[in-house]
Formats: C-alpha cells, sequence, structure tokens
C-alpha cells in the first residue's frame, strides 16, 4: 500500500515539474505599449553615423523630417521608400503621422536611422507587430559605421606611396 502512495506522490511531483517546465520553456515575453501623454510612441534610430529621434501617433500618413515634408528633405524615391517599408510590412500605411528630427550622416544613413526609429516606435506603439518587423529586419540595428583613419596611413588601411628616390 505505502508502496503504491510513492508512486502516486512521484508521478504527482513528476506532472507538477513537467507543466512548469513546460510553462516556461513555451513562455513568450509580453510587450507593453509605451506612449507618453499625447499618445504617442518615442523611439530613437540609429544607422552609420547618423542618428534619428521619432515621434509617431495616428494620424494621416505626414511624414515630417526636421521641420520638412519628406519629400522635400529626401527627395530621392529610394530613400522615401526606405521610409515607408515598415508601414508597408505591418500594414498601417497612411495610419501613422511622423514627426523625426535627424542628426549626423548623409541622407541614405539618415533615412536608414529614420526607417529603424520609426520600426522601433511601432513596436512601442503596438506590441503585437514585433514579430513582422523583427522576421523584415527592421529592428536590427546595422552596427556598420567608417572605419577610423590610422597614423602612418593615407586613409584607414592605405598606405602612403611608396618612393624609391
Amino acid at each position: 500500500m505505502s508502496e503504491t502512495q510513492e508512486l502516486t506522490g512521484a508521478l504527482a511531483n513528476l506532472k507538477s515539474a513537467m507543466a512548469v517546465a513546460a510553462e516556461t520553456s513555451q513562455k513568450t515575453p509580453v510587450y507593453e505599449a509605451k506612449r507618453d501623454v499625447l499618445g504617442r510612441a518615442y523611439a530613437t534610430g540609429r544607422r552609420k553615423d547618423a542618428i534619428a529621434r521619432v515621434w509617431i501617433k495616428p494620424g494621416k500618413g505626414e511624414v515630417v523630417v526636421n521641420g520638412c515634408p519628406v519629400v522635400k528633405y529626401f527627395a530621392r524615391p529610394v530613400l522615401r521608400m526606405l521610409i515607408s517599408q515598415p508601414f508597408l510590412v505591418s500594414d498601417r500605411s497612411n495610419q501613422f503621422d511622423v514627426i523625426c528630427t535627424v542628426k549626423g550622416g548623409g541622407l541614405s544613413g539618415q533615412a536608414g536611422a529614420v526607417r529603424h526609429g520609426i520600426s522601433r516606435a511601432l513596436t512601442y506603439y503596438e506590441p503585437e507587430l514585433r514579430n513582422v518587423l523583427k522576421t523584415s529586419g527592421f529592428l536590427t540595428r546595422d552596427s556598420r559605421t567608417v572605419e577610423r583613419k590610422k597614423y602612418g596611413r593615407a586613409k584607414a588601411r592605405r598606405s602612403f606611396q611608396f618612393s624609391k628616390r
């Protein structure tokens, strides 16, 4: 009799341990929406030497960069397409207004920084979009930057020209 009680007790312990293990292994982190008092989500995006501060709020899809409309600031269509990619992937085009300030780098780096900032701000506004944006690669910061110049070199790696005489 005591042997069966021990077995049932051990079985109960095993079942509870398996339930705890299954619960912890399949537990995905739950993210909460982060919005300020005005209902905006804020994020910082970075690419090369450019840093973008991005605020998104519900609206008609207007994008303002450093006080200028996006069509005027990013004149090339490729750069505007780069900025709109997070909205297209998440099916949120023309649903959010974007206000951002960008510093540093060139136009291409600034467009990449704005895209990174918009993606992060979207995840703060709607945490359910995180998986879609993550699989598309918009939440990963592209860490490639210009290599610094070393002393004794003409540029970062190029040597001075050799002179025989």
